[in-house]
């Protein structure tokens, strides 16, 4: 995939829709992209964060550890989505594990050029922020969902 393709798939992305095609070669460029094969791990929960992931192909699934020593699937990642922000955005280890399900296809951000990016860009921390309260309403969701079904 050459960069201007690169460029036309993080259009699609929405944190992205909104940046000039100047600044999405830069991230393009400066981006690291990298392949999963399935089964493998992007990140591991604990890790400590220094990157954020964009998927531009494939499927993921959102892991979490659970007191018996196993994980639980808590959520899917496909084309468009993005992973590792919050451990960038709040300093903390982090909170799950993303696993390829299936061959992945990543472009790696690093902490300081999402920062830049950020800076240079605030439609992309709306963005990023609309994101976040949405994953937010559906554990909510999800959580309301459990506690219902356990008094039942």
């Amino acid at each position: 995939m050459n960069l201007n393709e690169e460029v036309e798939i993080l259009k699609g992305v929405p944190i992205f829709a909104k940046i000039e095609p100047a600044k999405l070669k830069l991230i393009a460029f400066t981006g690291e992209r990298m392949t999963f094969n399935a089964g493998q791990e992007l990140f591991h929960q604990g890790d400590q964060g220094d990157a954020m992931y964009v998927i531009l192909a494939g499927v993921a699934d959102v892991l979490i550890d659970n007191d018996k020593g196993g994980q639980i699937a808590v959520a899917e990642m496909k084309k468009n989505n993005f992973v590792g922000d919050m451990a960038i955005l709040c300093d903390v280890p982090r909170t799950a594990t993303i696993k390829a399900r299936e061959s992945l296809t990543t472009l790696r951000i690093s902490k300081d050029m999402f920062y830049r990016l950020v800076a240079e860009v605030p439609q992309m921390a709306i963005e990023v922020m609309r994101e976040l309260a949405h994953r937010l309403e559906d554990t909510n969701k999800k959580l309301r969902e459990a506690t219902a079904n356990k008094a039942a």
